[in-house]
């Protein structure tokens, strides 16, 4: 099985056994804390010593990832820096280990869920191109190590598998939950997974992001992790630079440079010997058509898509009701404003106490099922999952079942929200909808306001979307119910 895989599964305690209270949650913060333990000059560590571990570890444990890195240095002890609780934590994280594939995730303070594995990796490839540590080899075929180490191995494995299984399999997802975002212990998958899960898929594009950084000149790893995604589970005042991942991801890896290296090193390791089984009597021809796919629909799911906040990350009380289906392909979007909060939320941990207190005013004194909106737009560059794509939200009465309700946290009656999350609605999120196949190529967007009596969403706001594609000016039904 893909050691990729095996990192991302899950993260869970075994039947029977309880975590210690000595072992740090699955944070973020919590990997900062040992790194730093083990970069400190005063504690006998440096950078070397902390990419060393990593690599005895596991992080490298895949056959296109040694032929670029290297083998494993060797058989790790726990050093004098970490505690044994961090030790175990570290260990659990990187340690590839068939046995216990529940291992491998992170909660970042962005809120996103990364596995460790690949960003390490690519952290690695970055600082030894900067000239940090051995020089990396010339290899035959010649491919990106950056790329190579952190998601052009693992995608090209991953639709090579799904290409040959049945017809049920995947090659990318699902997402997963937490237990708890404030002290995460245990990571769940939420289907069948495949060798790229999301978590893989984000920490991937974070190592090659934090690794090209590196290309540039070494600095602390610490210093680099923290400044990318912030602390404190997402306390801070602004967005961090983790939430512009697809953009910057993006920009270093289109999808036609992620396709060249995705066919480059799925051509590597025919040369290695032993030639792993997956690529046995695969031709050139398929491996260029495997390497167009795995990037066309990486790209649309990773890039061009925006990330969706599942409800279990954001804390959402479960549905009160029986939730009525709704039956996608939609004709229509109705855009609000959510007026309460009426300051836009900027971090995760902001945006997702708005989510829990709208859900609590639309069911506790409303009476609702469940939050009206099919989705909300935060200012830290996620989207919050609502109702979502699939049950009949409480967003525009009378016009429920017929489009999805998208609010935006603000109050927008004389400002606009920032530029980047007017773009991650209307270039964004609107397209993707239309690609997945939940709106209509033609659908029709339409302001709150045009439908009911209502300032909603606000004037600036509505001005604004008089410019975009889909938008219907003609006012309907005003006043009904």
């Amino acid at each position: 099985m893909f050691p990729w895989l095996l990192l991302a599964l899950s993260v869970c305690t075994r039947p029977g056994t309880a975590v210690s209270p000595t072992v740090p949650p699955r944070h973020m913060d919590s990997v900062l804390d040992i790194l730093d333990a083990l970069e400190s000059p005063a504690r006998g560590g440096s950078l070397g010593t902390a990419a060393a571990l990593w690599r005895e570890l596991g992080v490298c444990s895949t056959p296109g990832c040694r032929a670029v890195l290297g083998e494993t240095p060797g058989t790790p002890e726990r050093p004098p820096a970490l505690t044994l609780g961090q030790w175990q934590l570290l260990t659990e994280l990187l340690r590839h280990d068939p046995v216990t594939p529940e291992l491998g995730v992170v909660l970042a303070p962005d809120g996103s869920t990364l596995a460790l594995g690949p960003l390490l990796a690519g952290i690695e490839a970055g600082l030894r191109s900067g000239g940090f540590g051995r020089p990396l080899p010339t290899l035959d075929p010649p491919v990106d190590p950056l790329l190579a180490v952190t998601i052009a191995e693992a995608l090209g494995t991953s639709f090579l598998l799904a290409g040959g299984g049945d017809n049920n399999a995947t090659a990318l997802g699902p997402g997963g939950c937490w237990d708890d975002a404030e002290n995460p212990q245990n990571y769940t998958l939420r289907g069948p997974p495949s060798p790229v899960p999301d978590p893989v898929a984000i920490g991937a594009m974070d190592g090659v992001v934090l690794g090209a950084r590196l290309a540039r000149g070494p600095l602390p790893v610490v210093e680099l992790i923290q400044g990318y995604y912030g602390t404190g589970n997402g306390s801070e005042a602004g967005r961090p630079p983790s939430s512009y991942r697809r953009r910057d991801f993006g920009a270093l890896a289109g999808q036609g440079r992620l396709e060249k290296e995705v066919a480059a090193v799925l051509g590597l390791l025919r040369t290695l010997s032993p030639t792993p089984e997956f690529l046995r009597d695969v031709g050139a021809q398929e491996v260029a058509a495997v390497a167009h796919r795995a990037a066309r629909e990486f790209s649309e799911r990773y890039v061009e898509c925006p990330t969706i906040m599942p409800r279990c990350l954001w804390g959402a009380q479960p549905y009160r009701g029986t939730p009525a289906l709704l039956r996608p392909p939609l004709a229509s979007v109705f855009l609000h404003h959510t007026l309460e909060p009426s300051q836009p939320c900027r971090t995760f941990g902001a945006c997702a106490r708005a989510m829990r207190d709208m859900q609590s005013f639309h069911q506790d004194t409303r009476g609702w099922d469940d939050i009206g909106y099919s989705f909300v737009v935060g200012s830290d560059g996620y989207l919050y999952e609502g109702r979502g794509w699939h049950w009949v939200g409480a967003h525009t009465k009378g016009y429920n079942t017929q489009g999805f309700g998208i609010g935006i946290v603000g109050d927008f009656t004389a400002t606009l929200p920032d530029p980047d999350t007017l773009a991650l609605v209307r270039d964004e999120l609107l397209p993707c909808a239309v690609r997945s196949g939940h709106i209509w190529p033609n659908f029709t967007l339409r302001g709150h306001r045009q439908l009911r009596h209502t300032d909603c969403p606000g004037n600036a706001l509505f001005q604004e979307i008089q410019s975009w594609p889909g938008f219907q000016g003609t006012p309907v039904a005003l006043g009904l119910g």
